[in-house]
């Protein structure tokens, strides 16, 4: 059976108020921190006091927010922070609230060229 692959928004999919309201939660910021300190992790990597599901949900917020790419390995994710792509497109948003660029980063395929052909 092949691996499900995973739907990652395109940078004209993202929006300022997606990315604020998945920024707005104190849980998705502390694993986008986490990311930035360690490096790339997976899902069974984070522990919260919260449920499983809440914590699929905010992993799941993430990815579809733009702010974290999810890859599919075997029966494991590896997540990574979408940088690149955020900064191109909304410049200063991650250093301005406290989510500095550190290790875990994802590496965008052509986000440069997508970013700025679509003038965004």
């Amino acid at each position: 059976m092949p691996a499900r692959q995973l739907l990652h928004p395109n940078a004209d999919d993202i929006t300022l108020d997606q990315v604020l309201s998945a920024l707005s939660d104190p849980i998705r910021r502390d694993i986008l921190q986490r990311i930035a300190a360690e490096g790339p992790l997976f899902c069974g990597d984070l522990t919260y006091d919260v449920a499983k599901s809440t914590l699929s949900y905010h992993l799941k917020f993430l990815r579809q927010s733009g702010l974290m790419h999810t890859e599919v390995m075997g029966k494991h994710r590896q997540i990574t922070r979408r940088d690149t792509l955020m900064e191109a497109k909304f410049p200063g948003l991650l250093s301005a609230v406290g989510l500095n660029a550190g290790e875990g980063q994802y590496r965008e395929p052509k986000v440069l060229e997508t970013v700025q052909s679509s003038g965004i």
